[in-house]
């Protein structure tokens, strides 16, 4: 093979690379005898300089990277955009709910299909109560929207600790028992002998919205059966231990009596943090934005 290496011819000026032996031409040089012959064995085309070369490389990465960093001012605004559409949603979200507890009650339905339709429905029951069989959920605070309102702008507030007490109703019109959470009672009330005043044994009329069995939560206890400890609403175990049907209503304020349980615990806590979101990829996009369109428009280095 022949030796690769750079020629230069000295009147033209122009660069050489030998490419082999296989030639379709062959530059003359000069002789000895002051005759022109040809040189056999190599072959020479014109090459670029590695200067030109490198400088290509660098302005094909340059325009890369120009093009793949507008995507993060891109993405920002569509995630921007997608949390206005959330927070949309969540407002009617929010309406419709206010709208349900606002309407008038009906009588309670035992089809389970239908029950799904009707979370946060008003529903009203007649029956009596079974103080024998209580279930408390805790720890809970006093739903108290006036309270609530006035320590709105508060950074600290002090809310009273208890829990709810859940009792079984017997419904004389359906012929099955519910459970019902009667309300609030302070962790000095929690026990039966306590609010005796309270405890109802007569025939009533109770109102109260539909609520469904929830999860448990990160970080949130496992419901304590054995010491009747209950930490979120399981319908089916409550249901169980009571021998009840897996039926919950949250009766309101005004099946409130005197010594007993606070009524309308019912708390509709949609959490709508997209304002937030909405700010954050907005001014993220922003930032970006400038940032991008002085490096790569006004060409002035960050």
């Amino acid at each position: 093979m022949a030796t690769w290496r750079l020629l230069r011819e000295p009147r033209a000026q122009v660069s050489y690379c030998v490419v082999g032996r296989a030639c379709f031409g062959y530059p003359l040089t000069k002789a000895r005898s002051g005759l022109l012959q040809r040189t056999k064995g190599v072959c020479l085309r014109p090459c670029r300089p590695r200067s030109s070369a490198a400088a290509a490389d660098a302005s094909e990465e340059g325009v890369l990277l120009k093009w793949g960093l507008l995507l993060v001012p891109l993405t920002t605004f569509c995630l921007g955009t997608w949390q206005v559409q959330r927070r949309k949603w969540k407002l009617d979200l929010i309406a419709q709910l206010a709208s349900r507890l606002a309407a008038e009650p009906i009588p309670l339905t035992l089809d389970p299909m239908e029950l799904k339709e009707l979370e946060y429905r008003p529903v009203k029951v007649r029956g009596h109560f079974d103080h024998s069989k209580e279930l408390y959920i805790l720890p809970r605070s006093l739903v108290d929207p006036e309270r609530e309102a006035r320590e709105a702008g508060r950074l600290t507030s002090n809310p009273e600790n208890g829990a709810n007490v859940i009792t079984p109703f017997y419904c004389t019109d359906l012929g099955v028992t519910i459970l019902v959470n009667r309300g609030f009672v302070p962790k000095k009330k929690l026990k039966p002998e306590t609010r005796l005043k309270g405890q109802i044994e007569d025939e009533i009329d109770v109102t109260g919205v539909v609520r469904m069995s929830e999860t448990r939560k990160p970080f949130v206890p496992e419901n304590n059966i054995e010491k009747n400890r209950w930490h979120y609403r399981d319908l089916e175990a409550m249901a169980k231990v009571t021998g009840a049907e897996p039926i919950f209503i949250d009766a309101d304020f005004r099946s409130t009596v005197p010594g007993g349980p606070i009524g309308g615990q019912t708390r509709v806590s949609l959490r709508n943090e997209h304002m937030q979101y909405i700010i954050t990829w907005y001014g993220l996009c922003a930032a970006t934005s400038f940032m991008w369109y002085r490096k790569f428009i006004q060409k002035i280095p960050l």
